[in-house]
């Protein structure tokens, strides 16, 4: 019975704020600006596991703009290409649609009685961040932050007033 007794008295303190556990904060590893290359983030944050090729907008980078499909279709966009020095990966390419309507198939004109809207992706990438006191003057560190990114234009119907 005493075990029956131990579990109860758990479980009635553990809603007590005071009595819980802080969160463990894992250790801030710093980084000098000799041990990164050109701009990249250290080798043991890119471990095969993060399979940064697999996000579309780094193929895109990657690839060019040799694919068609952004030109073929009937919400047609563009890539620009955004940089950001304190964001592992720097350069992502970024959609932006070309039209506020979309493209008639039969006619070749835009009409607005169809929408444009970018489709957007929500990507994980690395922030680069001056480490905490007390370290020696810049040191940086990573974190992970997410952030959407266009991807490519869509057709939709326009949102109607109720």
């Amino acid at each position: 019975m005493g075990w029956l007794s131990a579990l109860l008295l758990l479980a009635a303190l553990a809603p007590c704020p005071s009595l819980r556990v802080p969160p463990h904060h894992p250790h801030v590893r710093c980084y000098s600006v000799g041990e990164l290359g050109d701009g990249e983030a250290p080798a043991q944050l890119l471990g095969r596991s993060l399979r940064w090729d697999h996000y579309v907008p780094v193929q895109l980078l990657r690839s060019g703009l040799r694919s068609e499909p952004n030109e073929r279709s009937i919400s047609p966009w563009r890539y620009r290409i955004d940089e950001d020095e304190n964001r592992y990966p720097r350069k992502l390419a970024f959609a932006e649609c070309l039209c506020s309507g979309c493209v008639d198939v039969k006619t070749g004109r835009e009409t607005t009685s169809l929408n444009s809207v970018a489709i957007h992706q929500t990507m994980m990438v690395l922030r680069r961040k001056p480490c905490p006191r007390p370290t020696g003057p810049g040191l940086v560190t990573f974190e992970v932050d997410y952030i959407r990114v266009p991807v490519g234009c869509t057709c939709v119907l326009p949102r109607t007033a109720r």
